[in-house]
């Protein structure tokens, strides 16, 4: 989603007034309601800034990789709701009614939330509160995917963007299969909600496969967007930029095959190269 701005540029020494596509930039009201001892509770859980549009997309991928849900059928039902308000009048509320919350404990999940670097907990901690909820690693030798293939996901991704070859100011993340074929592809403002839309997606139609899948990111990879991927199970992610040292701590913990600086004739493999191919 994107909205006309006057912009003055300067171009060959001198300023002119062009019109120019900004993307849109919204907050986010996430809520949730369930049953606690028999009674419908709702508790707002988080805002973010995002894209508007695919929002159901994002709020399924955030509770999944949140682990508030561990399967798309938990969700009962998903509504905006509220005023539409500012000037591109959207509703900036959604709310998702959970028809499983036995083991649901909304102040825990809102002070133990896994979120970027930004949020002040210590890496240490981090880490080990994403081990007690994921024990299992990742496959360490699957999938096995060839350099032609990483080296060419970052231009497929940006070929199948609608919203960046308007902008040039909007983030992607893709879901792909092992020979290079693009599966699911979402955008938004934020890294992080491009990446839980895309996921949020691929869980609600079923499409998400460990062993033949690998995910494509634009821009640097945090270790709020590595945790995300490993909700999948899906142990291979690139991403255009470079990693953090934590995103490559937390790959390795979980023989994650982490690679970035992807370029048209060379890449950095972070951890785990036993699932590239260069031959």
């Amino acid at each position: 989603m994107n909205s006309n701005y006057k912009v003055i540029k300067f171009n060959k020494n001198k300023f002119e007034k062009i019109d120019d596509l900004i993307s849109i930039e919204e907050p986010l009201e996430i809520s949730v309601k369930y049953k606690d001892q028999n009674k419908w509770v709702a508790n707002s859980l988080s805002i973010t800034m995002r894209t508007p549009g695919h929002d159901e997309d994002l709020v399924r991928g955030f509770l999944f990789n949140e682990q508030i849900i561990q399967s798309i059928s938990e969700i009962d039902k998903i509504e905006s709701y509220g005023d539409k308000v500012g000037q591109y009048n959207i509703q900036n509320k959604i709310q998702i009614t959970l028809n499983n919350s036995k083991n649901i404990n909304i102040s825990k999940i809102k002070r133990d939330f896994l979120t970027n670097s930004s949020c002040g907990v210590c890496g240490k901690s981090s880490l080990d509160s994403l081990e007690i909820i994921k024990k299992e690693k990742t496959f360490k030798t699957e999938p096995k995917l060839a350099k032609d293939i990483i080296v060419r996901s970052p231009s497929i991704l940006r070929q199948n963007q609608t919203e960046f070859s308007k902008t040039g100011g909007i983030h992607a993340s893709g879901l792909f299969s092992s020979d290079g074929k693009l599966i699911s592809l979402r955008e938004d403002v934020g890294r992080h909600n491009a990446l839980d839309k895309m996921i949020g997606n691929a869980l609600n139609k079923n499409q998400i496969d460990p062993k033949t899948q690998f995910v494509t990111c634009s821009g640097r990879l945090n270790f709020e967007l590595v945790q995300k991927v490993l909700m999948t199970n899906i142990g291979l992610m690139i991403g255009v930029g470079a990693p953090t040292s934590l995103a490559i701590d937390l790959a390795n913990r979980f023989d994650m095959t982490l690679i970035g600086f992807v370029k048209e004739d060379s890449f950095n493999v972070y951890t785990n190269n036993q699932k590239v191919i260069v031959n």
